[in-house]
């Protein structure tokens, strides 16, 4: 059924779910294990990069699992319910996720049969970091053609099983190139040291909350540059010496584990020479497009992987002068990890339950995705 087509559309609740206890730094390898029983010599030097101080993980002591994907997923679309909504009331559910449970059937088809008992529209946009705000664009383009009452999207992570010591075959130490260029440890290990697990949640309306704070979406713009860039962090493949990618169902079942080809893996030297100019090019072009004044932005919320990548953006930022003073930068990332579909809904949960947001601040939001590079950039108005 169609409905009036609503003026604008808000997010009315945000949620979260960490599982279990934090983790700090010093804990990791009992959780994830140690490669060949060797303590990582890596871990010091990219953790000391990244800044991140605790993360959480749905494992115990012995990398077993506690949470299904799925299952986090549910626990923070749980968060948004009280007496005047719940479960049967949702109208339209948008999940994205870097870590699936299984290839089929899809992630918000698992999270719809745990969670619901009527039928639903679902979607689950593939992808890493931006899955979480794809599905936050279709919601909200669904809610705003009046086409549903209402929208739930989550973003969410099962990412350290993928982590686990398990899954690594021992390599060789590159601390000493590490040391003397940090980006050279984005590498498998790097990513063992960065990501963590949770989920989070939003519901998205056509009337902002009738006490207390919503966010008025203003827009929201995403777009892909694999036109022009090849694959950067990839899982279920090969990447080939001329770019291309391979594909495990094209290895037979030996050696899709002897090349550990469903291991998450990161083309350093692409990252770190395109990640954040072509996010910044992109903003350039929103900005342009949409005559926004950067001065008039109180909160910029970064989904940045490491805090080696602060200074960039800043340096990026300023060079094309679009500065955003350190001041209105809002991120979490030291106490969460990188929770890629998550970290944004992580960020955006946090600023709206604080006191730290008034009426009528805008709010700019960045994720970016080095998957093949994409990128979503949000405005939100505290309304």
């Amino acid at each position: 059924m169609t409905h009036k087509m609503p003026d604008a559309v808000y997010i009315t609740r945000l949620s979260k779910f960490l599982p279990n206890e934090p983790v700090s730094n010093e804990q990791m390898e009992k959780y994830l294990g140690m490669v060949d029983g060797t303590p990582s010599k890596a871990k010091p030097l990219i953790l000391r990069n990244n800044q991140i101080k605790s993360r959480y993980y749905a494992l115990d002591k012995n990398g077993n699992s506690t949470h299904t994907n799925t299952e986090l997923t549910v626990e923070a679309i749980k968060g948004l319910f009280d007496d005047n909504f719940k479960a049967s009331n949702i109208d339209m559910l948008a999940c994205g996720t870097t870590s699936p449970d299984q290839l089929l059937p899809s992630h918000t088809s698992m999270v719809h049969g745990a969670l619901m008992n009527k039928a639903v529209e679902i979607i689950s946009p593939a992808g890493s970091c931006c899955s979480g705000m794809h599905a936050m664009r279709y919601a909200y383009l669904s809610v705003l053609a009046g086409e549903r009452q209402n929208a739930v999207c989550a973003g969410s992570e099962k990412l350290s099983i993928w982590m686990l010591a398990k899954n690594f075959k021992k390599e060789t130490d590159k601390e000493a190139r590490i040391k003397k260029k940090p980006i050279v440890a984005f590498k498998k290990d790097f990513l063992r040291w960065m990501l963590s697990d949770g989920a989070g949640a939003a519901l998205l309306s056509p009337e902002p909350n009738k006490e207390g704070l919503s966010l008025k979406i203003d827009w929201i713009e995403s777009a892909s540059f694999a036109h022009k860039l090849d694959a950067c962090m990839y899982a279920g493949c090969e990447k080939m010496e001329d770019g291309s990618i391979k594909g495990w169902r094209e290895y037979p079942s030996e050696e899709i584990l002897e090349k550990t080809l469903l291991s998450l893996q990161q083309d350093v030297d692409l990252l770190g020479d395109n990640i954040v100019p072509v996010g910044n090019e992109f903003l350039l072009d929103i900005v342009k497009r949409r005559g926004v004044d950067i001065e008039e932005i109180d909160w910029f919320l970064p989904h940045i992987s490491s805090e080696f990548f602060r200074k960039h953006i800043e340096e990026e930022l300023t060079r094309s002068d679009m500065p955003i003073p350190q001041e209105k930068w809002f991120t979490n990332l030291t106490r969460f990890g990188n929770v890629g579909a998550a970290s944004i809904f992580f960020m955006l949960e946090e600023l709206f339950y604080s006191d730290k947001l008034k009426k009528g601040d805008k709010i700019l939001c960045m994720v970016p995705e080095s998957a093949r590079f994409s990128y979503v950039y949000v405005m939100l108005t505290a309304v």
